[in-house]
């Protein structure tokens, strides 16, 4: 059943760092995997090209006949959580894409669920976090949406929006002539190297559309932001930013003139979920972390945000 799921992965993402990275594992522990795979049958089930993984005549016969067996044991599985978690007592499952809130949010819902067993599941996929909410995997999903790049939402999910339009802020080394000014321009950052994450659903497309609609196009280097960061501090790269993002000694965070680069902030949960209990929290967490960050504090004030009047 592991290597059923590991074919299903690489066919949906049409990549093995992307199914990799929804699998939990590491790119060339995957390919090794892979080449077992085809070892066994005697035949490769898909066609490595430089745009990615494309399942061949024989790959797409046997994901044909591996779908419906890897989602049905995905149906068991969860059938079997769920009776086993009525049996012990209540249990949330929530999801969530990275965010500054999570944290202040995870600790309000121990507070409001006394004796709730809350299990976190983290993904930079939002569309992958959706589908476990549809398949019964989580109880709620928070995520965010790129402007411009709509999610693939399951139907019957149940919806609240936390955040209409949240802009995204740049990071810089500290010492960027750029990072003198309160409010920078896309234009005074065409010369640098840009980093993205191509794994966060809707990034790279978003900002290459902001690029381009900003008539620059500066080299692109797609890593994880973790690594990003090592390169942000030594002046070798920019990267678009949560502007909830805390405060660094060796790296400014400053947002961008007319806010260019945005996401909306969603929590998707299954019918029959708390999901209003569960919104209030949330709200109450991201605004703390938003006043929490000095820059985006300072956004909040020039643009007469509701999120000052509730707090």
């Amino acid at each position: 059943m592991r290597h059923l799921r590991v074919l299903c992965a690489i066919a949906d993402t049409g990549s093995l760092h992307k199914a990799a990275r929804q699998l939990g594992m590491s790119q060339p522990s995957l390919t090794t995997q892979l080449r077992r795979i085809e070892n066994a049958l005697g035949a490769e089930l898909f066609a490595r090209e430089r745009t990615g993984c494309r399942p061949t005549p024989l790959g797409r016969s046997v994901l044909s006949r591996a779908r419906p067996l890897v989602s049905q044991m995905a149906t068991l599985v969860t059938e079997t959580r769920a009776a086993a978690a009525r049996a012990d007592g209540p249990r949330l499952r929530v999801g969530s894409t990275a965010s500054r809130a999570l944290p202040g949010w995870l600790r309000r819902l121990r507070h409001r669920l006394p004796g709730t067993d809350l299990a976190l599941h983290m993904d930079v996929s939002a569309n992958a976090l959706l589908r476990m909410v549809a398949a019964g995997q989580l109880d709620v999903a928070f995520v965010h949406e790129v402007e411009g790049c709509p999610l693939r939402v399951p139907d019957g999910l149940v919806r609240r929006v936390l955040v209409d339009r949240e802009p995204q802020f740049i990071s810089m080394a500290r010492d960027h002539p750029a990072a003198a000014e309160p409010v920078v321009d896309l234009t005074d950052l065409a010369a640098d190297r840009w980093m993205v994450d191509p794994t966060v659903d809707g990034e790279w497309d978003g900002l290459r559309r902001v690029l381009a609609e900003a008539g620059i196009d500066p080299p692109v280097l797609h890593a994880d932001y973790h690594t990003a960061a090592s390169l942000i501090v030594l002046g070798e790269a920019v990267a678009p930013c949560q502007p909830t993002s805390g405060p660094r000694e060796d790296m400014a965070i400053r947002p961008l003139r007319d806010d260019p680069l945005a996401v909306r902030l969603l929590l998707h949960a299954r019918p029959g979920t708390p999901i209003d209990e569960l919104y209030t929290e949330l709200a109450s967490a991201y605004r703390e972390a938003a006043l929490r960050a000095a820059a985006y504090r300072q956004w909040l004030l020039r643009n007469g945000s509701p999120l000052l009047r509730a707090a």
